[in-house]
């Protein structure tokens, strides 16, 4: 199967960071703050849409700039890299042992990600990713959909794993098998109204999902 992993809250333990930074990149830009609960909600979107999301009464001026002092702000958190979860490495090991295929559909952006790929070193490991910057972003399909053409995988064959909504939300609207992580930025009774697959607890339990037994 082609396994598409969502990126933050899935499979890098970035909630914390994202959160600080919007709320100091809201502070800058001076608008209301928003709780940590409002950014988590937000977590999977591409930066414009969680920017209206977040604030739906701010002027385009002021959503560009908080953009751009968000980019900052993350720059200038960066320090020591954000930790892959426990159990990514091995159970993505595993997956391409067993003859899966592997791909990313996130709300960062390419620059963003292709940095955390070179932190870790997995970049390689990846037949394809697709960014929020790059085409549409979740919960609309188009990512998915992109992904499945640049790998020539019918849409039966591959599998979501992702924390969001929007990430069970894409999958469905394609009617693509969905697997939910209940450790990142949604609750998961908010995952299983999205009736995905299966809502796993850690991601070695992927191993578990029947499709995907090595």
């Amino acid at each position: 199967m082609l396994v598409i992993l969502d990126w933050d809250g899935t499979v890098c333990n970035s909630q914390s960071r994202i959160v600080s930074c919007m709320q100091r990149a809201a502070d800058r830009t001076g608008l209301s703050v928003p709780s940590a609960e409002a950014v988590e909600n937000i977590i999977g979107l591409g930066l414009p849409e969680a920017a209206s999301v977040l604030f739906p009464v701010a002027t385009a001026a002021q959503r560009r700039q908080l953009r751009d002092l968000y980019s900052q702000e993350w720059l200038a958190a960066r320090g020591e890299p954000l930790p892959l979860f426990d159990g990514v490495r091995a159970t993505l090991s595993r997956l391409l042992g067993a003859g899966h295929r592997l791909a990313v559909a996130t709300g960062k952006s390419r620059r963003g990600l292709n940095r955390e790929f070179e932190e870790h070193g997995i970049g390689g490991i990846f037949t394809a990713s697709r960014c929020a910057d790059e085409t549409a972003s979740k919960p609309d399909p188009r990512m998915l959909k992109e992904l499945l053409q640049e790998t020539g995988c019918p849409v039966g064959e591959a599998v979501m794993v992702g924390d969001t909504v929007y990430d069970l939300e894409m999958a469905a609207s394609m009617e693509m098998a969905a697997v939910g992580v209940s450790y990142g930025a949604h609750h998961p009774d908010k995952l299983k109204e999205c009736q995905p697959n299966a809502v796993i607890d850690h991601f070695s339990e992927l191993l578990e999902w029947p499709p995907l037994v090595p």
